[in-house]
């Protein structure tokens, strides 16, 4: 879990709580799910907390759910922005991997030491969580006063979002004292080393230009014409990464963060090339209105409907409309009352800026739930007189895996995710095949490695995979799997066909179609179902050795001798049998 560094002084003095003991801080902080891990070197609270309450990375979000939680703020607030003066210019030329900006000017601000330090870890933890370790959010800021702004058309300054030839141009980095390319940056500083796999196998490198040239690298480092201390007092904030909505939320969260310590915010007009790109994102966290220009940051706040009988069922209290929207209103939210045409009550629920956690109506029950203080709620027993037991299914599957225990085969429990190399390419199918395995997949929109894109469509695949990294050890290997599988399916309401498969491989010297039947056959009579192998053709396997399975009527799976340009793919140098066919057909 994530851990951020509070320190108790700073909390009670943004919290107007200077009465209160380290003991009682530790005990309010714990009420909001921030559960002290120990002390720092400095004596600051290293607290743990839940990922996903982003707004909670640095000691002025804390502060702001303790004001809450103690009641001296209520409902929701957003910051107002003066207009905007400064402009960020995207240019055609910002690489395609990285196309996105956001930003804010924030003015007035007063750092001491651990202010900036504050800012500083602000930056970081939202890196290594939001931002993907800088890979989908990079955050920059910069002293605005060694700004100069290039003259724009309508008179504001203006800097520029550009893709710049990685020996193009110069700057001095942070913590350098020469000037430097952006590619001896990646090679030759300690920072670029680090973050060098972001940017290296791009044509164009991003850069980030003002009228005296190049002063931003992102999302490697800034320059140090621009570093920020103590002495600063207004700021340029700008952001890049590869997904509008990210960043946009990052850049609110440093924006409010900073309004605690008395900063004044101004916007930012973020212009396009053209239409498409300002309105290319998703959910429209973009301009709405079909234009080119973005007036940045984003401190538009949303609602969710939530019925009040939900919140009753999921708490386990009896709560009347006022009490809700009071428990809403100390939460940070704001709650109005909904009479729904169907005569259900029912919360217009508007949720802040800066929580991004919020995705469903059970958060801001949950948020609810926290107002109204969980060790409040008495526990009692559920009304229904059933006994815990188990799923048809598991019971179903448990006997399954002992038959193949039985007959021979190791059990095995493999990733469900997969790559579609490994799930298509490697074993001769394409998605959308009108062969068993080739389904649709269901995607990862944005997976954290290469290897694991998607759910697989079927479990073969898997026991390939680890049949190839076994090679060094002695045959007969004889595996099987009952595991998950996934393809799409406008049918399902999820949108998505989950299901559970039997899927078992013979690999030795002399495995065949003749091993493979047997053991299916043994098998389908210990469940007492009827099966029948029809011939049948599929790419990766043999033709005239691979069969359909049809049990009680019903085509349910394949089996045959893998084909020796799949056996060849995987590094196999021994012929491999195998059968896959839906669990359910064994009930």
């Amino acid at each position: 879990m994530p851990t951020v560094d509070i320190d108790p002084d700073e909390l009670r003095d943004l919290t107007g709580r200077e009465d209160k003991s380290d003991d009682e801080l530790k005990d309010d902080l714990f009420g909001l799910g921030l559960e002290f891990e120990g002390r720092t070197e400095d004596g600051a609270f290293e607290l743990e907390f839940a990922p996903d309450r982003l707004d909670r990375l640095s000691v002025e979000g804390v502060a702001r759910s303790m004001r809450y939680h103690y009641g001296d703020a209520r409902g929701v607030h957003v910051p107002s922005t003066n207009a905007a003066e400064w402009t960020i210019e995207v240019d055609e030329s910002v690489p395609d991997e990285r196309p996105y900006v956001t930003g804010a000017v924030i003015r007035d601000i007063d750092l001491d030491e651990d202010g900036l330090d504050s800012l500083i870890q602000l930056q970081e933890k939202l890196h290594a969580t939001m931002g993907r370790k800088r890979a989908k959010g990079a955050i920059g800021i910069h002293d605005l006063t060694m700004l100069k702004g290039a003259s724009a058309t309508d008179g504001n300054p203006t800097i520029q979002y550009v893709g710049i030839e990685p020996e193009e141009d110069t700057f001095v980095p942070l913590d350098a004292d020469r000037e430097m390319t952006p590619a001896q940056v990646l090679e030759e500083h300690q920072t670029g080393k680090t973050y060098a796999d972001l940017v290296s196998e791009y044509d164009r490198y991003p850069a980030i230009y003002d009228d005296l040239g190049l002063f931003s690298f992102p999302p490697v480092i800034n320059g140090r014409r621009t570093e920020v201390s103590t002495d600063s007092r207004d700021l340029f904030v700008e952001m890049t990464g590869t997904d509008q909505w990210t960043i946009d939320k990052m850049c609110t969260i440093v924006c409010y963060a900073l309004a605690a310590r008395g900063a004044t915010i101004e916007d930012v007009r973020v212009e396009y090339p053209d239409s498409e790109s300002a309105n290319a994102d998703s959910e429209g966290s973009r301009t709405q209105s079909g234009g080119r220009e973005l007036v940045r940051p984003d401190l538009s706040t949303k609602t969710k409907t939530v019925a009040h009988d939900r919140i009753e069922t999921i708490l386990g209290i009896d709560l009347d409309p006022d009490e809700v929207i009071d428990l809403a209103e100390r939460s940070g939210l704001e709650a109005e009352r909904d009479d729904g045409s169907d005569g259900g009550l029912g919360y217009e629920v508007t949720i802040p800026p800066y929580r991004v956690d919020v995705l469903h109506p059970l958060d801001v029950i949950d948020d609810l739930g926290r107002a109204y203080g969980f060790n409040e709620l008495e526990p009692k027993y559920p009304d229904v007189g059933t006994v815990g037991g188990r799923h048809e299914r598991s019971r179903l599957e448990d006997a399954a895996r002992t038959q193949l225990v039985g007959l021979g085969f190791e059990d095995l429990l493999n990733f469900h995710m997969i790559s579609a190399d490994e799930n298509y390419d490697r074993l001769e199918i394409s998605p959308g095949d009108d062969v068993y395995g080739a389904g649709d997949p269901a995607t990862i929109k944005e997976p954290y490695s290469e290897d694991y894109t998607m759910l697989r469509t079927w479990v073969l695949p898997s026991l390939l995979m680890v049949l190839e990294n076994n090679t060094h050890r002695a045959y007969p290997q004889d595996l099987a799997e009952i595991g998950f599988t996934a393809e799409v399916d406008d049918r399902e309401n999820t949108g998505v066909a989950e299901g559970r498969h039997v899927s078992a491989v013979l690999a030795s010297h002399d495995a065949g179609y003749e091993d493979a039947k047997a053991r299916l056959q043994a098998l389908a009579r210990n469940f007492d179902v009827d099966l029948e192998t029809p011939a049948t053709d599929h790419p990766a396997f043999i033709s005239g050795r691979t069969a359909s399975i049809v049990v009680d009527g019903e085509d349910v799976g394949l089996i045959g001798e893998v084909h020796p340009k799949v056996l060849v793919e995987h590094d196999l140098e021994v012929p491999v049998a195998a059968f896959e066919f839906d669990l359910e057909a064994l009930r």
